[in-house]
């Protein structure tokens, strides 16, 4: 960023499952003067397994860097940026929270879900303030995610037209954040899935996940 872009870069790094993690964000930029006129909500991971078979400590974990932290930090940087007349928030939400639920990942849809509505409701909260709230709600994204959760193998059973690049995916989430959308699901077959779990009975489309899911996940 630096050499490319000629710009101030300030590296805070923070493990966003321990609770005071947010406070200690705010306050390391706060020490340095420094204000945030825009934040992304990215941090997240996905926790394969069903419930039953995954420790509560690691559920806890992943409930507080995607949902809980979230939240925190959020409500940290707003008040500043309803100050200040200008703001730009992004929660990375996901196509996910849009689908009814599916086995394995079993908080992943449900705090994505979370994300959606709690955008929403910012995006109304803080209309005319000058800040912008949008959710962004990308399908399969080409990144180091599914390497890192360890099921690259199953989602590369996909076909191609699922995926989208990450580059793709952040263009779209800017675009909506300075249109003020409230919610921007990227890619036109994402648009399409997201319009059929409207229409579809929630029962038909578990049946068919049911038949279907371990091709991409683990059970």
């Amino acid at each position: 960023m630096r050499r490319d872009f000629g710009v101030e870069v300030m590296v805070l790094p923070a493990d966003l499952s321990q609770p005071q993690a947010p406070a200690a964000l705010a306050d390391a930029i706060a020490e340095r003067r420094r204000v945030v006129d825009a934040v992304v909500n990215n941090a997240g991971y996905g926790l394969p397994g069903t419930y039953a078979h995954t420790a509560w400590s690691d559920q806890q974990a992943f409930l507080q860097v995607l949902l809980v932290s979230v939240c925190d930090l959020t409500h940290r940087l707003l008040p500043g940026m309803v100050e200040r007349g200008f703001g730009r928030i992004v929660n990375v939400a996901s196509l996910a929270g849009l689908a009814p639920g599916m086995p394995s990942h079993t908080l992943y849809g449900p705090t994505k879900s979370f994300l959606v509505k709690f955008s929403q409701s910012l995006h109304l909260e803080t209309l005319g303030s000058g800040v912008h709230v949008s959710a962004l709600c990308p399908g399969f994204t080409y990144s180091e995610f599914h390497d890192a959760n360890g099921t690259r193998a199953q989602t590369a059973r996909l076909p191609g037209w699922m995926w989208q690049t990450s580059q793709a995916v952040a263009e779209a989430g800017y675009n909506a954040v300075e249109a003020n959308r409230a919610v921007r699901i990227t890619g036109a077959p994402n648009r399409l899935i997201a319009a059929i779990c409207k229409l579809v009975p929630d029962s038909w489309i578990l049946s068919w996940v049911g038949r279907r899911a371990s091709r991409w996940r683990d059970l």
